[in-house]
C-alpha cells in the first residue's frame, strides 16, 4: 500500500517536473523569437532611416528660406533620433560602435540647433553649408556600408541572436559577418571628425506611437496568428514559431518566425492581437538574377494587397525604385482626389521570382480612416507663386501630410526640377506656406561585392 502511494507520488513529481521543464523551454523560445524579430526590425528600420537621412540632408542644400529650411532640419533631427533609437535596440553594446552613434548625435544636434534659431536674422553661413555638404557625403558612405551589411545578412541567412551570443561569449569579432560589417560602418563614421560641427547637447523627444485598439475584430489566439502568418506568407511549408509580445499595451502583437527547412530563407512578422492584422513582414533570402520588370513587380504587389483584403481601387502607387534585385514601392490611399500620406503602405518585391520580401502597414493600421477633408482656399496657380522661381513644376495634386506639430495639413503636392535634381514640394493649400520639400531618390547602386 505504502509502496503504491510512493510510486504515485513519484509519478506525479516526474510529470510535474517534465511539465515545468516544457513550459520553461517554451517561454525561453518565445523570448528568443521576440528578440530576434525585434533585432531584424530595428536593423531594417535603421537602414531605411539612414537612406532617409541622406535624402533629407540633400534637400536642405536646395533650400534658402526659413519657412522651408527650419522644418526640413527639424525633420533631419527627428530621423536621427529614430535611427539612434534603433541602434540602441541592436545587440551591439559589447562592441565599440560609439563613432556611429556620435555621428548620428552630431547630425541631430547640428540640425536641431540650426532649426530653432531665427534664420532670417542669422542665416546659414559658408562654414555651416560646408558642414551640411560633408554630412551629406558621409551619410552616403554610411548608407552604402549599411546596405552592404543588409545584403550580407540576407544573402547568408544570418541571425542577430548569433551576434549577441558571439559578443557575450567573447568570440573573436572577425568570426561573425555582421560584427565585421558593423566595424566597417564604425570606421566610416570615424572618418567624419566631430570638429566639423562643434559640440552641442540636446535631448531627443520621442513621438508617442498610436496603437491598434481601434482596429475591427476580436482578439486572436496564438494558433490563429499562426494560420494568418502562413496564409499571408503565401502558404509556404515553413517551420513556424509564434510568441506573444508580452507587453500589456495598446500595441500588443504576436511575433512570428518562419524558417525554411532547406535554409533558403527566413520570414519574420508581427501580427496585431486585436483583429489579426499583419503589421510587417521581412523575408531574408538570397536574390538571384532579375527576371521580372519593375512594372511586373508593381502588379504583383497590388495583387498581393488585393488578395489580403486591401481596396486596391483606392490605393495608388506613390513611389517605386529598385536596388540589389528588389523593387521598393509605396502605396497611398486616395480619398476624393486627395492622397493620404499618413496612411501609406510600403512593400518590397524580389525581381527574380516576384515574391514579397518586405511589407509594412503600420502607418495604415494606426492612421487610416474616412476623413472629413476641407476644401483648399488657394488655387494651384496661387500656391505655385510661393515656389523658388528656378523650379520647373511638372505635376500638381492635392495631398494630406503630417506637419512638424503632428497635425494633418491639406497641401498641394508639386513635383518639380532644379537642373538635374527632382524635388517634391508640399505647399499649404490654405495659406501658401511651404510645409515640406523632399529630394527624390536617384538610381540606386548595386550593393553586391562592395
Amino acid at each position: 500500500m505504502i509502496r503504491g502511494i510512493l510510486i504515485a507520488i513519484l509519478g506525479i513529481a516526474i510529470v510535474g517536473t517534465s511539465y515545468w521543464g516544457y513550459k520553461e523551454h517554451q517561454e525561453k523560445d518565445a523570448v528568443l523569437l521576440h528578440a530576434e524579430n525585434n533585432y531584424q526590425r530595428a536593423f531594417h528600420d535603421l537602414t531605411y532611416q539612414v537612406d532617409q537621412l541622406h535624402d533629407q540632408i540633400g534637400s536642405t542644400l536646395a533650400m534658402n528660406s526659413k519657412k522651408t529650411l527650419s522644418p526640413a532640419l527639424a525633420e533631419v533631427w527627428r530621423t536621427t533620433s529614430e535611427a539612434h533609437n534603433n541602434v540602441s535596440q541592436l545587440p551591439l553594446t559589447l562592441m565599440p560602435f560609439n563613432k556611429t552613434e556620435e555621428f548620428l548625435a552630431n547630425v541631430g544636434d547640428f540640425s536641431y540647433k540650426t532649426a530653432v534659431r531665427d534664420l532670417d536674422k542669422e542665416p546659414l553661413n559658408k562654414k555651416e553649408y560646408s558642414s551640411l555638404n560633408k554630412l551629406y557625403e558621409k551619410s552616403k558612405d554610411i548608407q552604402n556600408e549599411l546596405r552592404n551589411v543588409q545584403h550580407l545578412i540576407i544573402d547568408n541567412n544570418l541571425r542577430w541572436m548569433d551576434v549577441e551570443l558571439a559578443l557575450a561569449s567573447g568570440q573573436k569579432q572577425s568570426d561573425n559577418t555582421i560584427i565585421d560589417g558593423f566595424k566597417t560602418v564604425e570606421n566610416t563614421a570615424n572618418a567624419f571628425s566631430d570638429t566639423d560641427l562643434g559640440p552641442a547637447a540636446m535631448t531627443n523627444k520621442v513621438k508617442e506611437e498610436k496603437g491598434y485598439n481601434h482596429l475591427k475584430g476580436d482578439k486572436i489566439t496564438q494558433a490563429e496568428a499562426k494560420k494568418i502568418a502562413q496564409k499571408f506568407a503565401q502558404d509556404k511549408n515553413y517551420n513556424i514559431k509564434v510568441a506573444k509580445s508580452g507587453r500589456k499595451t495598446n500595441k500588443d502583437v504576436y511575433s512570428v518566425s518562419m524558417q525554411d527547412p532547406d535554409q533558403k530563407s527566413d520570414i519574420y512578422m508581427d501580427i496585431t492581437e486585436k483583429g489579426g492584422y499583419p503589421v510587417y513582414l521581412i523575408q531574408n533570402k538570397k536574390i538571384k538574377d532579375e527576371k521580372i520588370s519593375l512594372n511586373d513587380a508593381t502588379n504583383r504587389a497590388l495583387q498581393f494587397l488585393k488578395k489580403n483584403g486591401y481596396d486596391t481601387d483606392d490605393l495608388k502607387m506613390d513611389e517605386s525604385s529598385q536596388y540589389d534585385g528588389v523593387g521598393v514601392f509605396s502605396f497611398v490611399p486616395v480619398q476624393d482626389g486627395v492622397w493620404l500620406y499618413p496612411d501609406s503602405i510600403r512593400m518590397k518585391v524580389a525581381l527574380d521570382d516576384g515574391e514579397i520580401v518586405g511589407f509594412s502597414a503600420k502607418d495604415f493600421l494606426t492612421s487610416h480612416r474616412k476623413r472629413d477633408l476641407p476644401k483648399p482656399k488657394l488655387t494651384p496657380e496661387k500656391a505655385k507663386a510661393s515656389l523658388n522661381h528656378n523650379v520647373k513644376v511638372q505635376e500638381t495634386r492635392l495631398a494630406l501630410i503630417t506637419n512638424e506639430d503632428s497635425q494633418e495639413v491639406l497641401c498641394y503636392e508639386m513635383l518639380g526640377t532644379i537642373e538635374n535634381d527632382t524635388f517634391r514640394m508640399f505647399i499649404n493649400a490654405n495659406d501658401g506656406s511651404e510645409e515640406k520639400i523632399e529630394k527624390m531618390k536617384s538610381a540606386e547602386p548595386i550593393y553586391k561585392g562592395l
